[in-house]
């Protein structure tokens, strides 16, 4: 199974700090070669939705932050206790948690 986020890339161009790295990694080519590569595999593709809070939610416990500024590469959860979660390794774990939860027919 693979699992990525549903991202409206037309917007996030809008921001003018990253609208040139976001533009060069051609996001829709990306998504389209995945869905391609996984059903030519015979694996499943899916995408979660674009307002899955993937990155302020602690992939331990469920918390979720309510902000969590850009600029904040890494946080502690307050609920929890885990120390030094690093945002994109986080999102990329909640990613695959809500993938395999909408697979099994779960609301991801």
């Amino acid at each position: 199974m693979i699992a990525a986020e549903s991202l409206q890339v037309k917007n996030m161009v809008k921001n003018r700090h990253l609208s040139n790295a976001i533009s060069d990694v051609g996001w829709g080519e990306l998504v389209r070669q995945l869905d391609y590569k996984a059903a030519w595999a015979g694996r499943q593709f899916v995408q979660i939705d674009r307002w899955y809070p993937s990155s302020k939610r602690c992939h331990s416990c469920g918390f979720v932050l309510e902000s969590l500024p850009l600029d904040v590469r890494t946080w502690d959860c307050p609920d929890c206790g885990a120390q030094g979660i690093d945002r994109d390794v986080n999102a990329a774990r909640n990613i695959l948690q809500a993938g395999t939860a909408l697979l099994a027919g779960a609301d991801g």
